[in-house]
């Protein structure tokens, strides 16, 4: 035994001789096993404590199992691999397992670059890995690597050698299937895997040329060799309808079939409340809840109701109880994890939970009743929120309206939804009050509400687009936003008083490079960003105010949306920047998102009684689930925009040599992205676009300056462009610039600048010129004397 175990030994206690003794987790290992070993915990503190990489039989001894114990001997050398495996442990040459930190080995996911290039994201949070295309020959897209540092580049960035992989993401990829010289291959859609999959003759599967085909991977990338497969299914022609939501849901990962033990479940669950589901539960059924939506929802997961008081309101939001019929540890909610949110393509959704639940039992459909979870809140004159309860009720919606419909009772006198629901109008109007204060608070309590602009595509008979038109938002779709922002507010601060785990809503304010950015933009305006290293919502309200009605007031507000952060699910509260909220959950939509299901339970748990550590999750299990739902967030996001921009792209791709009108919406050191007006379309302008001048990126000011002329061009500028050519494999629109269209009382600082100064230039030459002209003349005066006075 070495000196180091002995002192390891010193610091647990070596209360007897027995193994494990010594190990922390031994009582939970002992639970799972007949014949325990040690944890992989101990394994890492031994490890750790002895500082050096050890052989099996060394580690072995150093944990007292005996090689003649062959039973506990195999099973730590199968622990040690799995350890290897899940990244904990790494293997040296010599067969010596060690720890990664020690090594300077690093663990993290391959994120490709559709140039050929990669990065290793670190699971510690550190600084990317920059992988060269070689490195990246020997992986894919999503793998879990163990990489060291090989140096730096030219760009300051830390190079990354592939040591080893850990875990493969990619055994099955969707693709375009390609024939070259008698040879088969299928090129990825997922344009983060730049390498094509080679397909033996026996694997083609009497696939077509240009088919989008499912490939199963049989031999994984190496330094010598590519991806081998063969095809597994054929899904169709590149360009048939819906065929670019299919590639999304696969190349996103999003699950999108339902187990037959799910399905099981599901029979269950009965298609109608029964009278055992009412127990102990409030009756609503006789309160005027409604629900209002867009026109083409089909699941209803809240509803509202307000009445008016003396000093104030009652608001009252009824969320569809889906934690009634998704237990913990079931197959539906083990599913519902897995895909984390509902996402809505075009046309199309791939739903969290199934239909039967999602629109049937869970959804709060008219004239039916339903189970609930009831936020009753009450509000104060000046939209204050002042106190809350929580119950379980059963309601019955008295209509399902739209937003569109509301919005026409409440502004025009001579609607005939007035008389449609006639009944409702009253509590409607109610509602309507109660929306003004909300509105009114939310002014003085600063939180940010950016004007932008949403889509929604128009398709033709043949699932081809006919237009894309923008969403208007009216004062209904902001009743309702203020309702279950209200609701979301009140369950944050209950399951706080609570002390229940849970997962906030959390969004952090700027970070000190994005702000050091921003000021430097601002300053070109004259305006100022108050609040010093920590800035709120408030502050940034004050110069939305000071820009409103401006030329440059979009270009403001947008940089002032990108200098903030993406907000996250974590147990960790650190408030809502956008909204200015000290705390805030998501409560309002448990059918298609997962936080709002953990939330419904935490309440559930809360009437109990029984306390916070009684509870199924704790902060370390809601910390897990945050990351995930995170992580699935962003994943749905990737999906619907890769979809949505193919779709545009194919739209764009029957108008080359069309001339159009655009705004910029981002500058980069390779050219300018802009916006097409009407078609809301974008694409890119090169660099090379521009015109005769060497051009440079300044990222502070969004912007790309012209070397010679001063030229500036920057977010919000408009410009004329020519539809050049789209690569729909790409998913790009390379434009031809065609003219400038900005106003120049809209110009910079360093605009106006620079063209005084090339005006100056310019003035200067012409009196050099008229100098020379003046010298001349009078040279030939005095010649033509000359010439005179001799004759």
């Amino acid at each position: 035994m070495t000196k180091q175990s002995e002192e390891l030994r010193d610091l647990n206690g070596d209360n007897s001789g027995e193994t494990g003794a010594n190990d922390p987790y031994a009582q939970r290992e002992a639970q799972k096993y007949d014949n325990p070993i040690p944890s992989r915990e101990f394994i890492l503190e031994t490890l750790e404590a002895v500082q050096q990489p050890m052989r099996l039989y060394q580690l072995a001894k150093e944990l007292d199992i005996s090689e003649e114990d062959e039973e506990r001997f195999e099973a730590l050398s199968r622990r040690l691999k799995a350890m290897v495996r899940d990244g904990q442990l790494i293997r040296n040459r010599r067969g010596a397992f060690g720890l990664l930190q020690k090594m300077d080995l690093i663990k993290g996911r391959v994120l490709g670059h559709p140039d050929g290039f990669g990065f290793v994201v670190p699971e510690d949070g550190s600084k990317d890995l920059f992988l060269s295309e070689k490195e990246m020959h020997k992986v894919l897209h999503g793998d879990i690597v163990i990489a060291s540092i090989s140096g730096e580049d030219r760009r300051g960035r830390r190079e990354g050698v592939v040591v080893e992989i850990a875990e493969r993401a990619n055994h099955q990829i969707l693709g375009r299937l390609a024939f070259e010289d008698g040879l088969a291959w299928v090129r990825p859609n997922n344009n983060r895997i730049t390498q094509d999959v080679f397909i033996p003759q026996d694997g083609l599967l009497d696939a077509k040329e240009e088919q989008i085909v499912l490939v199963e991977i049989i031999h994984q990338p190496s330094m010598r060799s590519g991806p081998i497969g063969k095809i597994v299914e054929v899904l169709g022609d590149y360009m048939a309808p819906g065929m670019e939501i299919d590639s999304a849901i696969h190349d996103h990962g999003i699950p999108n079939s339902w187990s037959d033990a799910l399905l099981a479940e599901l029979e269950a669950i009965p298609d109608e409340v029964t009278e055992a589901d009412l127990e102990g539960r409030k009756d609503l059924r006789a309160l005027q809840l409604v629900t209002i939506d867009g026109e083409d929802s089909k699941d209803f997961d809240d509803a509202v109701f307000a009445k008016r008081r003396k000093n104030g309101w009652r608001l009252v939001v009824a969320i569809a109880d889906v934690s009634h019929y998704v237990k913990p540890g079931t197959e539906l909610d083990k599913e519902a994890y897995q895909r984390g949110n509902s996402v809505y393509f075009p046309q199309r959704v791939i739903p969290m939970l199934p239909e039967k639940l999602s629109n049937g039992i869970c959804s709060l459909n008219p004239q039916v009743d339903r189970l609930c979870m009831v936020a009753d809140m009450s509000i104060s004159d000046d939209g204050t929120l002042e106190r809350s309860q929580f119950y379980q009720a059963v309601m019955n919606s008295k209509a399902r309206l739209t937003y569109n419909q509301v919005h026409d009772i409440l502004t025009n006198e001579n609607s005939e939804h007035r008389e449609t629901f006639a009944e409702l109008v009253p509590h409607l109007e109610e509602l309507n009050s109660l929306y003004q204060a909300l509105v009114k608070a939310r002014g003085e309590r600063g939180a940010l509400d950016f004007d932008t602009t949403e889509t929604r595509i128009v398709f033709d008979e043949s699932r081809k687009i006919d237009s894309i038109v923008p969403v208007k938002r009216n004062d209904a779709h902001k009743l309702i936003e203020e309702c279950m922002l209200m609701a979301n507010v009140a369950t944050a601060r209950y399951l706080k008083w609570h002390k229940m785990p849970m997962v906030y809503r959390v969004h952090e304010s700027p970070s000190e490079e994005k702000l050091a950015n921003l000021r430097t933009f601002l300053g070109d305006f004259g305006l100022q960003l108050d609040g010093g290293d920590a800035p709120t919502a408030q502050d940034y309200a004050k110069v939305v105010n000071q820009v409103e009605g401006q030329p440059y007031q979009h270009l403001v507000q947008t940089v002032l949306l990108r200098s903030m952060s993406q907000a996250v699910y974590q147990p960790e509260n650190k408030g809502h920047f956008g909204l200015n909220y000290e705390h805030y959950t998501h409560f309002t939509s448990p059918i298609r998102r997962y936080p709002d299901l953990l939330i419904h339970r935490a309440i559930r748990h809360a009437w109990t009684k029984a306390g916070a550590d009684a509870f199924l999750y704790d902060d370390a299990k809601m910390a897990e689930f945050g990351a995930h739902c995170s992580d699935t967030e962003r994943r749905a996001d990737e999906a619907t925009r890769d979809a949505v921009t193919f779709l545009k792209c194919e739209f764009l791709s029957h108008r080359i040599g069309e001339e159009y009108e655009a705004v910029i919406t981002a500058a980069t050191n390779f050219g300018l992205f802009v916006e097409i007006d009407n078609l809301y379309v974008e694409g890119l302008i090169h660099i090379t676009e521009l015109g005769d001048d060497y051009f440079h990126y300044d990222g502070a000011r969004h912007c790309l300056k012209g070397e010679r002329t001063g030229k500036v061009y920057r977010l919000g500028d408009r410009v004329k462009v020519q539809v050049a050519q789209v690569n729909l494999d790409d998913r790009k629109v390379d434009l031809r610039f065609i003219g400038d269209l900005s106003v120049t009382g809209d110009a910079s600082v360093e605009e106006v600048v620079a063209e005084e100064a090339l005006q100056d230039d310019e003035d200067g030459a012409k009196k050099k010129r008229g100098k020379k002209r003046y010298y001349r003349k009078k040279k030939r005066g005095s010649g033509s004397k000359k010439a005179k006075a001799k004759a």
